[in-house]
């Protein structure tokens, strides 16, 4: 394997060393606040080398993985979103100790899962992908401790993972639609030949079908079922871990699906407009009656899949960039309000919103990251929340959508009432213990990171906006044949080859 392709595949290497290191530490005993250093350590160097490869290009496995442009921002975003997620998890006070070990391993194999779903451009590649993304985070929620009046964690599992194995299921069958129709599993090859039988019932139902699994990941209506149950039954930080990182792969993977219908697909736009108007609907309406502040953000979180499914409608590139700068927006937005839970939480238990009172005099720092992430859930200017909504109704306006847009306008309307809601009980309650919350420096450097990322994506997005629409011009092409590495000659794996950086 030369140089090039060890650099190009650098990030998924650097994970794989750490799920490795993270094995041979979880088979001793004791031994979690190694297995923390080790995590924390392969997450900086994923962040690092994510960063180094941004300009590398190439196909690899005979052109069953694309290194693209598109690929290798996302990658940064979401080993950054490790890192984030590794500080959120503090010393995981509500795992069971003797499963901590297996608790960072699991982590670090699902995000390395979720690296190659980036670049899978094959079907069968992107169902391993998305098998290995998925199977860890199944175990993690089920790893929460029991304790008197708090034995959901099973329950919560079990959902998790009927309704995922019923989505991909599901996704399973409509790829096989799209392989008769086409005769291939590469989607870059897939995509002018689908194009010319796009109109047909079969396509459609294919179409339709594989874009469950992904519509499973971002809580979409109708299968979000699992949603409030798996954020409330999981572990505070397991919970922040299923709100952020997959759906902002599930958004950045459905764009190479929803791609392959062509621009003036009638019947796919208005499929994908009735499940986002759901979404909006369902996910706010039933918020407004939660008192559980990670039910609460489980309802949110799918209307905000109902507000990401706004740039899918456009059929264009722009509304797809739209969605992805909004759902990694919506990373940190979560992230902020679920790293005040984790601290807020009383030795890990769930967290109802009357214990925010008076949080603005018990931790000064975690009151303003909670009302941050809160204001830009609500699309408040100037955070990232607001410029994301901007950014997809523009594009649903300009393609026509004008009622879509007026019903997302009222959406975001009746979500500010239960974001205010939170808001009031942290500055506005009296608390009945006045007692300080006192954080670590870890903790302040989370909610310093958290703010920063919020203010600075939504005040300053034109540059990460133009990176996205760039990479997205050469998604699904068909790459040249020197950018192929791994091809089978004579039976035999020759060396792997790649395109130079630019």
């Amino acid at each position: 394997m030369t140089h090039s392709v060890f650099i190009a595949l650098l990030p998924e290497w650097v994970l794989l060393a750490g799920a490795l290191a993270l094995f041979v530490v979880s088979l001793g005993d004791h031994l979690t606040r190694r297995a923390r250093i080790v995590a924390l350590v392969t997450a900086l160097a994923a962040v690092l080398a994510s960063a180094g490869c941004l300009g590398e290009r190439g196909t690899f496995f005979s052109g069953a993985y694309q290194v693209d442009g598109f690929s290798q921002l996302l990658k940064l975003v979401v080993a950054l979103g490790f890192l984030l997620v590794l500080l959120l998890n503090g010393e995981l006070p509500d795992i069971r100790g003797d499963a901590k070990p297996e608790y960072y391993l699991l982590l670090n194999l699902g995000v390395c899962g979720l690296v190659v779903l980036l670049s899978a451009v094959d079907a069968i590649t992107l169902v391993v992908a998305l098998e290995l993304s998925s199977f860890p985070l199944y175990y993690l929620v089920s790893m929460r401790r029991e304790r008197e009046g708090q034995r959901m964690q099973m329950e919560s599992a079990i959902k998790y993972i009927m309704f995922g194995v019923a989505a991909n299921g599901i996704m399973l069958f409509g790829l096989s639609y799209l392989f008769g129709l086409t005769g291939t599993t590469s989607l870059p090859q897939m995509l002018p030949k689908l194009q010319a039988v796009a109109h047909s019932p079969l396509a459609i139902v294919g179409l339709a079908m594989t874009f469950c699994g992904f519509f499973y990941k971002l809580a979409v209506f109708p299968f979000q079922f699992w949603t409030p149950d798996v954020y409330e039954g999981a572990a505070n930080e397991t919970a922040g871990i299923v709100a952020s990182l997959p759906k902002v792969v599930a958004v950045a993977v459905l764009v190479r699906f929803v791609s392959l219908a062509p621009p003036e697909h009638q019947t796919i736009a208005m499929l994908l407009t009735v499940l986002a108007v759901a979404s909006m609907l369902y996910g706010n309406l039933i918020a407004l009656w939660q008192k559980d502040l990670k039910r609460l953000l489980g309802f949110s979180g799918i209307a905000h899949a109902g507000y990401a499914m706004l740039g899918f409608v456009t059929l264009a590139p722009e509304g797809y960039a739209a969605a992805i700068y909004y759902m990694v927006g919506y990373l940190f937005m979560v992230l902020a309000c679920f790293v005040v839970i984790c601290r807020v939480s009383r030795d890990g238990r769930n967290v109802p919103l009357e214990d925010l009172a008076g949080l603005h005099r018990r931790s000064p720092l975690l009151a303003v990251t909670l009302v941050v992430g809160v204001f830009a859930l609500a699309g408040i200017p100037p955070f990232v929340g607001f410029m994301g909504k901007l950014a997809l109704l523009k594009a649903a306006l300009t393609k026509g959508y004008l009622a879509l847009v007026v019903i997302a306008v009222v959406n975001t309307a009746i979500a500010i009432y239960y974001y205010l809601g939170i808001v009031r009980e942290a500055f506005f309650r009296d608390a009945a213990e006045s007692a300080p919350l006192v954080i670590g420096w870890p903790t302040k450097a989370l909610c310093l990171a958290l703010i920063a990322g919020i203010l600075v994506l939504g005040i300053a997005p034109q540059r990460f906006l133009q990176s996205l629409s760039s990479s997205l011009q050469a998604l699904n092409s068909t790459p040249p044949p020197a950018a192929t590495a791994l091809v089978v000659n004579r039976g035999l794996p020759a060396v792997a080859t790649a395109q130079p950086s630019p």
